[in-house]
């Protein structure tokens, strides 16, 4: 019979792995105008669910959108999205957002995230390293309803914020997990 720490090593290890394949392997997607067209619409969703995220773009150096990430998940986990950087208005580059998890979970969902990277710096970060893992590097807020209604164009001090909204299907429990955005090949 395995043992606790046997069983932890192993779990630790095939969240490693998954997440290192996704993130090291080259992503492909199905074409940069449905990508685009994808993007641009789940930003319009944004806006009408979250009014200030339209504010808070006005300041934001560049967009990072995913329009669709699928999450599954029991006990071991993994989410999967494509998404574009939008600098100026104009595609900057295509990314893709894997997430792999371990712990008490059961189920799948899908849902949409935008970062708004809010400093040259956070931009130059996401663009230069081989993979951006989230909780190093620029520091990320996730903004939810409470946050939202407190935030103004004063009190913006973070490098990033982001949204996360649109969630369909069921998900449940408690984990660790990690999520790292590279740029796709082209």
């Amino acid at each position: 019979m395995m043992n606790i720490r046997n069983l932890f090593m192993a779990t630790m290890f095939a969240t490693a792995a998954l997440t290192t394949v996704g993130a090291t392997a080259p992503a492909y997607a199905a074409s940069e105008a449905d990508l685009h067209q994808d993007s641009d619409q789940a930003l319009q969703t944004l806006y009408k669910l979250h009014p200030f995220a339209e504010r808070l773009s006005h300041n934001a150096k560049a967009i990072l959108i995913f329009p669709n990430v699928v999450k599954a998940g029991l006990i071991f986990g993994g989410a999967y999205g494509e998404g574009e950087l939008v600098k100026g208005g104009k595609v900057d580059g295509y990314y893709n957002s894997v997430t792999g998890s371990w712990g008490l979970q059961a189920g799948a969902q899908s849902y949409s995230y935008v970062v708004f990277l809010m400093s040259e710096r956070a931009v130059r970060y996401v663009r230069k390293t081989h993979g951006w893992e989230i909780g190093v590097g620029p520091t990320v807020v996730v903004v939810d309803e409470g946050k939202a209604k407190n935030l103004s164009s004063s009190t913006l001090k973070d490098d990033a914020y982001a949204f996360i909204y649109g969630q369909q299907g069921l998900m449940a429990g408690i984990s660790l997990e990690g999520t790292k955005i590279s740029r796709i090949k082209r």
